[in-house]
């Protein structure tokens, strides 16, 4: 039986890597380009470190890692029997794989407080895990691709994050729509309806309106203690049609009475000003049904859809100001994003906008005719190299029509034919396998050509 991976996992090929590198390499410029700079924490951490950050949905997702040893010595036959499935996991497992990377950003400025500048800038390229169903655009284990800003409550960093997503996505040609909300309007809807104990009962499930509808909306919230007067009092928001001036016009009224709400509401509206005076391309929505299900988030929230292919969410974040509380470093401000690269990949291969000389690498191959001119070959290619040209020298003396196939097979644009008359003339025949095109030309204007 033929070896294989585990469901929601995936091989990347060569090709396929240099499409994703396309895509980390372009969202790793933008983040350099407003000054972030690059981090990296553990695949697993503590599991006390996970716990109780993402919400009891997000809990039941968490991959957690048996402890090393005998691992059921601390478990007896009683609590084996007695404790839920959760519970048997608390004593069996220390450690998890990281559900995303924020968390773990968090108990990194903690744990390093001392060393930091606030505000700290700061993005991370890794992989994550999940323990949920796999579908389409949904994986167990992918990567994301997250900015942060620690140390500073200014809605201008807001202003900037949304900047680079606007920016990121017109490098690649993606049109999208950028969603924002406010968790201190939904705090304030929640305490207007007169269910303030309820907001992460509702923020959970207004965020699945788009998969589950209104009635399953409602269905989720009759279940979780709402009434239908209450649910009622939902409608004409979640039905908000109109300008985000209009909108934002009818939601102060709604929330006259909320301070809270009235606070979402402003902060709402100076992050749209600002981005409106930047951004004269990308269209910025306020979307009260935004709700963005994990529980951290405490003042704006992001969402990013595509628009011209069906999938989920393929950027999303938000200001989480309390976060780094948890471990015991209270009152420090974060607003981050996070670029969900599997599904970028996915838009992009289905929009077809990747580079078409993406997947090329090697530039230029000198084929071999024996020992001898190998040997030469080898000194032409340390040269071209040296020039930052990437250079391949084919390994056996086979017959030239194979050797031709392999270069066709790779897409390398430029074949090096090196024999006795070319040892002899100190010069290299240069087949340009694009044209058919072919020259002599000595190494330093082999060099000049394929640097042009």
């Amino acid at each position: 039986m033929k070896p294989s991976i585990p469901k929601g996992t995936r091989d990347f090929t060569p090709e396929l890597m240099a499409r994703r590198n396309y895509i980390f390499r372009t969202i790793r410029e933008v983040y350099a380009l407003y000054g972030f700079q690059q981090i990296e924490t553990p695949a697993m951490e503590n599991l006390s470190t996970l716990m109780g950050k993402y919400g009891e949905e997000g809990d039941k997702l968490l991959f957690k890692i048996l402890n090393s040893g005998d691992f059921t010595r601390s478990v007896s036959t009683e609590d084996y029997d007695r404790l839920s499935a959760l519970q048997l996991a608390a004593k069996y497992c220390e450690k998890g794989l990281r559900y995303d990377l924020t968390v773990p950003f968090a108990r990194f400025v903690v744990q390093h407080r001392e060393a930091l500048q606030m505000p700290f800038k700061r993005y991370q390229i890794q992989p994550v895990w999940r323990a949920d169903r796999p579908q389409k655009g949904r994986y167990r284990e992918f990567y994301q691709c997250d900015a942060d800003i620690v140390g500073s409550d200014s809605l201008i960093n807001e202003v900037e994050l949304m900047n680079i997503v606007a920016e990121v996505f017109k490098r690649f040609g993606i049109r999208v729509a950028i969603k924002i909300n406010n968790r201190k309007i939904l705090s304030g809807i929640a305490d207007v309806i007169g269910a303030a104990d309820r907001i992460v009962d509702i923020t959970v499930a207004i965020d699945k309106l788009d998969k589950i509808g209104i009635d399953g909306v409602k269905d989720e919230l009759r279940s979780a203690g709402l009434s239908d007067d209450q649910l009622a009092m939902l409608d004409p928001i979640i039905a908000l049609q109109g300008t985000n001036a209009a909108k934002l016009a009818t939601i102060r009224d709604v929330l006259a009475q909320s301070e809270t709400g009235l606070l979402g509401c402003k902060e709402v509206e100076t992050v749209l000003s600002g981005l409106g005076a930047l951004d004269g391309e990308t269209a910025f929505e306020l979307d009260l049904t935004l709700a963005r299900g994990l529980n951290y988030y405490t003042g704006c929230i992001f969402e990013v859809k595509a628009l011209d292919v069906a999938i989920g969410s393929i950027t999303g974040g938000g200001r989480y100001d309390n976060l780094t509380g948890i471990f015991g470093m209270p009152g420090l401000s974060g607003v981050g994003i996070s670029f969900g690269a599997d599904r970028i990949y996915d838009v992009l291969e289905q929009l077809d906008l990747y580079p078409a000389d993406i997947a090329t690498t090697t530039r230029l191959i000198f084929l071999n005719f024996g020992p001898v001119e190998a040997a030469h070959c080898l000194t032409l290619a340390k040269a071209t190299r040296e020039a930052g040209i990437s250079t391949e020298v084919y390994p056996d003396a086979a017959k030239m029509k194979k050797q031709m196939q392999y270069a066709n097979a790779m897409h390398i644009p430029y074949v090096a034919l090196v024999g006795d008359s070319e040892m002899a003339s100190g010069k290299v025949t240069l087949k340009n396998m694009l044209t058919g095109e072919q020259q002599t030309l000595t190494i330093a204007e082999v060099i000049a050509c394929l640097q042009s």
